[in-house]
């Protein structure tokens, strides 16, 4: 089976992993690989990218609104502000994914990035974005990596400035989701030419 781009019901092609439902063709064309930019977006990406660790992305694509009304709108001000009694409310909350270690550290992360001046986390993901002239377009999923050096990178830096639930693997889905590497497919109709 082929593991290029895929003509889609409405023959465009697109990379294969977008094809399965038409939450993820919206996701794919409109939203995945397009640069995200600012704080509170990019903790938001951040936090779902988390949210997302041991489960299908679109588990998360489908709840993103009620992630949205349960964590503020992801405003880190406001999250940063939450008491126990919100997060005994979050484990509540049937319209997110209810583990307590992921909404801990989103409520801590939130606190850690509070004090941080405003642009600073904007700057700091961008400054991970390598290349992409030195990068090889993927042909296949076969050549879309899950971790990256820079993911690495980006990875160790967060942890050391207090981030939590942000393995290489995950910053690496936040670099592709953000914009930082574009990792359509040479022959899908979203990659950026």
């Amino acid at each position: 089976m082929s593991s290029g781009a895929l003509a889609g019901s409405d023959g465009v092609l697109r990379c294969p992993w977008a094809l399965s439902t038409e939450d993820y063709v919206a996701y794919h064309d409109e939203e995945w690989g397009r640069p995200v930019h600012g704080d509170d977006a990019l903790y938001e990406r951040l936090c779902l990218e988390a949210f997302q660790s041991g489960l299908s992305w679109i588990t998360i694509l489908r709840r993103r609104e009620g992630f949205r009304a349960a964590f503020a709108g992801f405003e880190i001000a406001k999250v940063a502000d939450f008491t126990d009694a919100d997060k005994e409310r979050l484990l509540a909350d049937q319209g997110i994914i209810r583990n307590r270690l992921k909404i801990e550290a989103t409520v801590a992360n939130a606190r850690v990035l509070a004090d941080w001046p405003a642009g600073e986390l904007d700057e700091l993901i961008w400054s991970f974005a390598p290349d992409p002239a030195a990068r090889p377009v993927p042909r296949t999923l076969a050549d879309v990596p899950a971790v990256t050096d820079e993911s690495t990178a980006l990875s160790k830096t967060l942890k050391k400035r207090g981030i939590r639930f942000i393995g290489p693997t995950t910053a690496y889905a936040l670099m592709q989701a953000c914009g930082l590497v574009d990792d359509h497919l040479a022959d899908c109709a979203a990659r950026s030419h």
